[in-house]
């Protein structure tokens, strides 16, 4: 089983080769194409880009960068009073269910669904060498209420969705992240684009040769292996 504090396995080189940033549209699709291999996945995580379907084409990746991007400088995460009581009401584990966690991100009833099969199965597979993880909230009855999951890259955590059947459950996966990765030395947490209810908590938005800056420091960053105390 993996976790959040186990190393990575190591992925060998993408066979598709993305364009470098200097290279890329204004527009957020930077490419179409290629596949969900780890290793296509990784390498376009570390270049600042993620995948989505293109135009609801399941078979047809898109490549995302936007500009601006949407970043929660982890400092600036807003807590409110009736959050916090939210807080004494779950509790909160880290990758014991990721398969669950994504299938219920993906849920067909949500509107604008992008993650298929292939993208569970795909992160899924990410999940098992070590490079994804979830942020799993249970209520009193062990009944999984929200969550969310992402790509960990060194200091970089890319969030890639997140869900919620129980009020504030989603709110307090994002604390618990926010407070996980302060505590591993985390230093970037990418949330692709700063929608209201995200700037509500705190998100802002950063110019992407801004954001490709920070991904530059914080993905080739050693962080804490252990849990801390």
């Amino acid at each position: 089983m993996t976790d959040w504090f186990t190393t990575p396995r190591a992925v060998p080189p993408s066979r598709w080769a993305f364009r470098p940033p200097e290279q890329w549209p204004a527009h957020d699709l930077v490419a179409a194409g290629g596949d969900l291999e780890p290793s296509t996945l990784i390498g376009a995580y570390r270049m600042g880009l993620f995948p989505m379907q293109l135009d609801g084409d399941e078979s047809l990746l898109g490549w995302w960068s936007p500009d601006p991007r949407g970043i929660l400088p982890l400092d600036q995460l807003r807590v409110t009073r009736s959050l916090r009581k939210s807080l004494k009401r779950f509790t909160v584990r880290v990758d014991t269910c990721f398969r669950q966690v994504m299938t219920a991100c993906g849920d067909a009833r949500r509107p604008h669904g992008w993650i298929t099969p292939a993208f569970i199965d795909a992160y899924g597979d990410l999940h098992q060498l070590g490079w994804a993880h979830s942020i799993e909230v249970f209520d009193a009855a062990q009944h999984l209420a929200g969550g969310l999951y992402g790509v960990k890259i060194g200091g970089l955590f890319a969030g890639e969705s997140m869900f919620s059947v129980q009020r504030d459950a989603s709110k307090v996966a994002l604390v618990a992240l926010v407070e996980l990765m302060q505590a591993t030395g985390l230093t970037l947490l990418d949330v692709q684009w700063c929608t209201p209810h995200l700037a509500s908590l705190g998100a802002i938005e950063v110019r992407r040769a801004d954001y490709l800056a920070s991904l530059a420091e914080a993905r080739d960053l050693v962080t804490a292996a252990r849990r801390p105390a």
